[in-house]
């Protein structure tokens, strides 16, 4: 499993709902895409769930390598960069995976599917052990009745822990992490991915 993401952080004064247009127009291409386990159409606004910035910063779970460079280096990429300029792509190796009680619902917001979505990266210190690291982190994925799906992932360039939790309706109190607003969810291959740990 990879874990991958981008973030677009657009003006002050944009109006998201060009956003919102452009993934109710578009965000179905991916429902169907070779090796693709889930994208969040992830959004932050500006004064919403405390965000102090506009941004567009979709998620993705890729079940195979071969999927990810497909989209990389296709159409749907290629369109988003003509549009936006493109961007840094943070990327990781994926580490654990933890299906919640509404991940066999349908993906549409504000139904059963995610609604929501809270993201929160750590620096491992030079002394930490990585494989405990991980190990904590996997012992710590919620486990609640709104979660959809959780993951951890490490980017080793950088030794950063990823914990990303998608959510029915609303971020649950105490739930840590920068916060999302779900726009679609693709997840055409989220069953074929496998729970637990990966290694």
């Amino acid at each position: 499993m990879h874990a991958m993401q981008y973030e677009i952080t657009l003006p002050a004064e944009y109006d998201m709902g060009i956003i919102r247009k452009r993934v109710a127009e578009r965000g179905h291409l991916l429902d169907a895409h070779p090796g693709l386990g889930l994208k969040a159409y992830l959004v932050r606004e500006r004064g919403r769930d405390g965000s102090p910035v506009n941004q567009y910063a979709p998620f993705y779970l890729w079940r195979t390598a071969e999927g990810m460079n497909g989209f990389l280096w296709g159409p749907g990429f290629r369109g988003l960069s003509a549009d936006f300029g493109r961007p840094a792509v943070r990327h990781w190796l994926g580490a654990g995976l933890a299906r919640g009680p509404v991940a066999a619902g349908p993906a549409v917001p504000g139904a059963d599917g995610p609604a929501t979505a809270t993201r929160r990266t750590v620096r491992l210190s030079e002394t930490a052990d990585p494989a405990e690291a991980v190990e904590q982190a996997l012992a710590d994925l919620p486990d609640h009745p709104a979660l959809h799906t959780a993951a951890v992932a490490v980017d080793p360039s950088r030794w950063e822990l990823l914990q990303i939790a998608l959510w029915r309706g609303e971020v649950p109190d105490g739930a840590p992490g920068t916060r999302y607003r779900v726009l679609h969810l693709s997840r055409p291959e989220l069953d074929r991915l496998p729970a637990g740990r990966h290694w």
